[in-house]
């Protein structure tokens, strides 16, 4: 067998392994029916992570405020680390740990959604931003490596994808994250 091809069927093999758990399944759609109850209260959805994690919490962010399959009404989404300006600032003036727990005590508010991203689990930036998300009655959802890390107790949802593959756990990242993007774009914006 190829590389490639090795690499393709471990990255199914994974996608298998998730729809074979009724656990990850739920905690999908747990995440996707929290999001929108969280929208029919006007409420915000804020990502956050690190590397490969900040880019597909961009990339999320996106897909609601934006659109996903069809034109509709932009929902309030954002990727905490999109202002370089602000989290270089604080890295250089407090640490690196303080950047995304400092952004949530000045833009979070109770009902609001904070989903973490990390691979490990472990990162300490967005252990502390969905510790701070909970002392402002957040809700806070995970999306995590096998483990689910430290992130697993301060995590409202965890979906813990099962693997310690850091590609092939990002790739499933961006399935499931797609996954409740259409949940959320179809429930809350049925087509005519």
């Amino acid at each position: 067998m190829s590389i490639i091809s090795n690499i393709i069927n471990n990255s199914i093999e994974v996608k298998k392994e998730i729809l074979k758990s009724d656990k990850l399944t739920k905690s999908i759609e747990d995440a996707a029916e929290t999001i929108i109850e969280a929208y029919k209260d006007k409420k915000k959805v804020l990502f956050c992570g690190n590397g490969g994690s900040a880019a597909d919490a961009q990339h999320l962010a996106a897909e609601l405020s934006g659109r996903f399959y069809y034109d509709r009404p932009p929902l309030a989404a954002e990727a905490l680390h999109v202002n370089t300006s602000y989290i270089t600032a604080v890295a250089n003036d407090y640490s690196y740990d303080e950047v995304y727990a400092r952004y949530i005590a000045g833009v979070g508010n109770s009902g609001d959604i904070l989903i973490g991203l990390s691979t490990s689990g472990n990162s300490k930036n967005v252990i502390k931003a969905m510790e701070q998300a909970k002392k402002l009655g957040m809700k806070t959802i995970s999306l995590t490596g096998s483990t689910g890390g430290k992130m697993k107790d301060v995590s409202d949802i965890l979906i813990n994808v099962p693997s310690n593959d850091t590609p092939r756990i990002q790739e499933s990242h961006i399935m499931i994250g797609h996954i409740i993007c259409e949940i959320v774009e179809s429930t809350l914006f049925p087509e005519q």
